[in-house]
């Protein structure tokens, strides 16, 4: 779900092949030990990303069973990355939320992604109680924008929703 316009948080860097959100966001950009996540990505389309795509959909196509993120997982940990010299920036949670670590600012996030969760209801009953939560910073805000006060306005009071659908998803398969 996009909550502002996302493209004004990635970097522009034009030597970055590749920026991918990330399940768990563990404080460091490079670190291919974050959690990465394919429910938002941007590519720079180059011979190293077309590549990429090659490896990582033939991966998909010929595992059955196999998911798309987990055969990307599989594909960067056999070392494409490191061979095409491919340069990946991972999203930090903060910016690019997720059910599985959810974005501490609501003044900062721009997606929320219903990751870490099985089954479409579940998926669109935590979805809709992040549009609440959503709305509720919003109607708030703008109340202390009408009021002139946003420098007191209380960012830390605002917290999500807990993600029981999701939660509860993982008991029930």
């Amino acid at each position: 779900m996009w909550l502002r316009n996302p493209f004004l948080k990635l970097s522009n860097d034009e030597n970055e092949d590749m920026q991918i959100s990330t399940d768990r966001y563990f404080g460091n950009p490079w670190s291919e030990k974050n959690l990465r996540n394919t429910g938002f990505y941007f590519v720079r389309s180059n011979n190293k990303t077309i590549t990429l795509f090659d490896k990582w959909y033939s991966k998909k196509d010929n595992s059955p069973g196999v998911k798309e993120q987990d055969a990307l997982t599989d594909v960067i940990r056999g070392g494409i990355a490191r061979q095409l010299g491919l340069k990946v920036r991972y999203l930090d949670t903060l910016f690019f939320s997720g059910f599985c670590q959810d974005s501490r600012d609501f003044r900062a996030v721009a997606t929320v992604h219903a990751n870490c969760c099985l089954g479409i209801n579940a998926k669109v009953g935590d979805l809709s109680a992040v549009l609440r939560d959503w709305k509720n910073f919003k109607v708030s805000y703008k109340k202390a924008e009408a009021l002139n006060q946003t420098a007191n306005f209380p960012y830390a009071n605002f917290r999500w929703t807990r993600h029981l659908g999701c939660q509860n998803s993982w008991r029930r398969n």
